[in-house]
């Protein structure tokens, strides 16, 4: 097997971590709980797999470099450093009511979802405003 660069290294060693800390996904948005799996996203990731061919390993390796560069990765997330935690945060902090909303005093389909985005509510990006309610309100 050919030796890794110092970058695929990196990647893999990233990859290894969060499975480690039990924050790797697999592409189907469930918990990776194999170590194999593990691996073998590891090494797709740092393009070093076995398996790619050569223009699929460079894309590999973009792709990657791009999420760990915008800060999409379980490790940036978890500290808050990414970019969609950032945005959110920021979106959370303005007023999104509209005066309808408000006059009502209801909250607006955004504020319940950042709010079951927050309570980690599953399911939540497919409901609809009443049964986002009804799930924010029930817990």
């Amino acid at each position: 097997m050919a030796k890794q660069t110092r970058s695929q290294q990196k990647k893999v060693s990233r990859v290894m971590h969060e499975y480690k800390h039990g924050e790797l996904k697999s592409s189907t948005g469930g918990k990776v709980k194999k170590r194999k799996q593990a691996i073998a996203i590891a090494l797709s990731e740092a393009g070093a797999s076995r398996k790619q061919s050569p223009a699929q390993k460079k894309r590999a390796q973009r792709r990657t470099s791009e999420r760990e560069t915008k800060g999409r990765t379980a490790q940036a997330r978890r500290e808050g450093r990414s970019s969609s935690a950032r945005s959110s945060a920021s979106r959370s902090a303005k007023t999104t009511r509209s005066p309808s909303a408000s006059s009502r005093g209801g909250k607006t389909k955004g504020e319940l979802l950042a709010e079951a985005r927050r309570r980690d509510i599953p399911g939540r990006s497919r409901m609809s405003k009443s049964q986002l309610a009804k799930a924010v309100g029930s817990r």
